[in-house]
């Protein structure tokens, strides 16, 4: 069976991050997009693995995103 759903620890994990931070991107409206089931927090494969492809850059550039224009 695959996993669909990370919740907020395992994600932290994932990527090597503090809790907090996704937390704090919640926050913000930053980060992967999240769903909020009976008060817990949790991620969608799909989105997260959006929200990765999205981060891939070429340089530091302001606008380096692969593929951007």
């Amino acid at each position: 069976m695959q996993l669909k759903h990370l919740n907020q620890k395992e994600l932290a994990r994932r990527w090597n991050i503090s809790h907090r931070t996704l937390e704090r991107w919640r926050w913000a409206g930053e980060g992967p997009q999240f769903m909020k089931l009976g008060g817990r927090v949790v991620y969608r494969m799909e989105d997260i693995t959006a929200f990765e492809q999205d981060q891939l850059r070429h340089s530091t550039g302001a606008d380096a995103h692969v593929g951007a224009a």
